[in-house]
């Protein structure tokens, strides 16, 4: 029994990580940008706000309502994170070309436990993890309540759901990265600093409109 939640944990986390959304692109750029351990990070980082929203939500923390209360102001803060970080990219791309030097990735001094926290933050903040998970599990019923270890074993494999999606999606990365030339990489992360920038402000100003 503990070994078809553990499963069906699996499952939940890796649905629940593979739709493309501003952290797939983030964890896409980072990976053309600054490599393998960059990309790794990042996605380890959702893995580790997925596992968590899924030990809350397997412990029944959410049934008081207090993640779903907060879930506008943690959208806002999300969204205008995503914002910076999509400026910061823009801006190192500009600065460089109109100084006429070689364009260098806005994250070149970002350490990969830098990349593992925004993104964990990132995660958390997106109120969609939060319904999706209360959904999911609840859906669970009594196999997730079938032991006690139940909700541990669920939430590992929440986990390991998440994990195999995004070194798959690090993996995708890196095949494209070895057909890319450096210019059309830096291109890239122009492009995705925009659209991560626009995807954070309409985050912030779906929750307020």
């Amino acid at each position: 029994m503990l070994f078809d939640v553990f499963l069906k944990g699996i499952l939940m986390g890796f649905a629940v990580a593979a739709p493309v959304g501003p952290i797939g692109v983030l964890c896409i750029r980072r990976t053309l940008s600054d490599g393998r351990a960059a990309g790794l990070a990042t996605g380890l980082g959702a893995a580790t706000a997925d596992g968590f929203y899924g030990l809350l939500v397997a412990v029944g923390f959410a049934a008081t309502g207090l993640l779903v209360s907060y879930a506008t102001p943690m959208a806002i803060g999300g969204g205008l994170l995503l914002m910076w970080l999509g400026a910061m990219s823009v801006r190192g791309f500009l600065r460089a070309r109109g100084a006429g030097e070689p364009v260098q990735p806005a994250s070149n001094h970002r350490t990969v436990i830098t990349s593992w926290a925004t993104t964990f933050v990132l995660t958390m903040a997106n109120p969609l993890t939060i319904l999706t998970f209360v959904g999911m599990i609840a859906g669970l019923g009594a196999a997730a309540a079938s032991s006690p270890m139940a909700p541990y074993w669920l939430v590992l494999g929440v986990f390991m759901g998440s994990a195999l999606w995004w070194l798959f999606l690090v993996q995708l990365a890196l095949m494209i990265r070895s057909r890319m030339t450096p210019a059309l990489t830096r291109w890239f992360d122009l492009a995705s600093g925009v659209v991560i920038m626009v995807w954070g402000a309409w985050i912030a100003l779906g929750v307020l409109v």
